[in-house]
């Protein structure tokens, strides 16, 4: 583990709380959520706080530093199911992620209907 690794897990560690206190949800909840996922080799289950655009029933989730993270890899070729935490519901999904020209990665995510 890197250092930039060992320094997002701190982040990680304190942010997703702080994402889910309703005092905050307002300010934080249009912005950022908790992703959670599967692992597709481990199988385990990971949960990420991610800042996020919204249209409607997509969502579109940024990768910063993308060469340096493995997380968004989970949603590569088909994709895979997803949920994330909106407005203090846990709403289900599919992610997919994908790589631009420029070499910048965003996973586009398609909520289930509810």
């Amino acid at each position: 583990m890197n250092g930039l690794q060992r320094a997002a897990r701190v982040v990680n560690t304190v942010t997703t709380p702080l994402v889910r206190l309703p005092l905050l949800r307002p300010l934080l909840g249009r912005s950022m959520t908790v992703l959670t996922y599967t692992g597709r080799r481990s199988g385990r289950e990971f949960q990420l706080p991610v800042a996020y655009r919204r249209k409607a029933d997509e969502l579109t989730v940024p990768v910063a530093l993308p060469d340096q993270k493995n997380w968004w890899r989970n949603f590569g070729d088909e994709g895979a199911p997803v949920s994330l935490e909106l407005n203090g519901q846990t709403r289900a999904g599919h992610g997919r992620s994908a790589r631009d020209s420029e070499g910048a990665v965003t996973v586009r995510i398609v909520l289930d209907h509810v």
